[in-house]
């Protein structure tokens, strides 16, 4: 009998590996979930892919997901338990069947360590695609390690950044859950051009001194969610830059890291606006910022507005609140003109913890365009100094029109 059901088994599993859409494809969910019996299964092992980590897959992945793409009906492209390495991957779209197409990472695929090998900065994309999934519990190692000594970009403003882990790329209509991103030789996840993105459940991890390795780069994309995740890296947890509209960030536990930027932003001529942007019930520890919003001096003109920070936990952050318009990162930038960037109706609020500087909230906007509606509700923060210091913690302000209400500690500055 057991030799009976061994036998099934086995045959199970290799219909499934065929691509035969089986209700209960366990040995394509890596997970022991259930595929509808309408989806046809396309696993990256029965189009050449080999784990162990040694043999490039980057061959058999495109051909897979080339296969599912095109695929007229519902489609499931999965990379099972292993490890695969892979160089520059693209998924490009369209798709021909109806979307959404779903990728499913079960095992780890660590990215090439060879950055001749990139020829644009990012490892695994997903390019014009309309209804996407992205779970399935697994890892994009990246391999930053071997690459980041080479990274010169904390004193060249011009450098060319190293291959980020995941870009999204003219996506559309995406859920992406339970990923994990490892050690990205840069930014760890890139969109630009989205429209209609919800991220949770997803873990970016790197070391604090690891360069410019920001957890996730939001610009010219339109309505993303990023809610109950963790995010520890070099750089920014999530940084929003040009053109960002609609973005909420809820639920996130940021640190080692740079905190949550807005920017920066002025940088390039025609920069398109940033607007709503609402950072709700996150909590940063040990990181070099808190909330932010960052501009380049002698900008192009352009707008940043309609911004909600609130229900914030700061837990030994350097600047818990800041807004600096004097930022200036790898280059000189004495006797440059003040920024263009209006900055207005800025909400913080509701923020408590401990500032491990003494300014826990500074404001220094700009001389040409001062801040219009800037709000600080209920700021208790308490700055964490020395063992022998008792000193209170302080507030600074610029070219700024402020309110305040409820607790304020620091005390307001006018």
């Amino acid at each position: 009998m057991a030799v009976v059901l061994l036998s099934c088994l086995v045959a199970l599993l290799s219909f499934v590996a065929d691509g035969a859409p089986v209700g209960t494809a366990i040995a394509a969910r890596g997970r022991g979930h259930p595929v509808p019996s309408d989806v046809k299964v396309f696993n990256v092992l029965n189009f050449g892919a080999k784990p162990g980590g040694k043999f490039d897959c980057t061959e058999a992945f495109m051909k897979a997901w080339n296969a599912a793409c095109h695929w007229r009906g519902k489609a499931r492209l999965v990379i099972p338990m292993g490890t695969f390495l892979t160089s520059q991957t693209i998924f490009q779209g369209p798709c021909a069947g109806p979307p959404p197409i779903t990728v499913q990472v079960a095992g780890t695929v660590k990215a090439d360590t060879d950055v001749s090998d990139f020829e644009t900065p990012e490892w695994f994309s997903f390019d014009h695609i309309n209804g996407l999934i992205l779970t399935g519990g697994g890892t994009f190692d990246g391999q930053g390690a071997a690459v980041w000594k080479f990274n010169d970009c904390s004193h060249n403003s011009d450098c060319q950044l190293m291959p980020a882990n995941i870009k999204f790329n003219h996506v559309s209509n995406a859920r992406i859950r339970r990923i994990h991103s490892l050690n990205s030789k840069a930014f760890h996840i890139l969109m630009s051009f989205c429209q209609n993105i919800g991220a949770r459940r997803l873990s970016i991890i790197a070391p604090g001194d690891s360069p410019n390795t920001d957890g996730i780069h939001i610009s010219e994309s339109n309505s993303v969610t990023i809610s109950k995740s963790m995010i520890g890296t070099g750089d920014d947890c999530i940084s929003i830059g040009q053109g960002a509209t609609n973005i909420t960030i809820d639920g996130l536990s940021c640190g080692p890291g740079h905190g949550i930027s807005v920017g920066s932003l002025g940088k390039y001529p025609d920069e398109k606006d940033v607007n709503k942007v609402t950072v709700t019930n996150c909590t940063l520890t040990n990181t070099q910022n808190g909330v932010r919003i960052k501009t380049w001096p002698g900008s192009p003109p352009s707008h940043a507005t309609g911004f909600i920070f609130q229900d914030l936990i700061m837990n030994n952050v350097k600047n818990p609140i800041i807004i600096d318009q004097q930022y200036c990162s790898g280059s000189k930038c004495s006797n440059k003109p003040p920024s263009r960037v209006q900055v207005s109706d800025v909400h913080f609020r509701d923020i408590r913890g401990t500032s491990a500087t003494k300014v826990a909230v500074n404001i220094a906007c700009s001389q040409q365009f001062p801040c219009q509606n800037v709000e600080l509700h209920n700021i208790n923060l308490k700055y964490k100094g020395p063992t022998s210091s008792n000193l209170p913690a302080t507030s600074s302000c610029a070219n700024a029109k402020l309110g305040f209400s409820g607790i304020q500690n620091p005390p307001p500055c006018r």
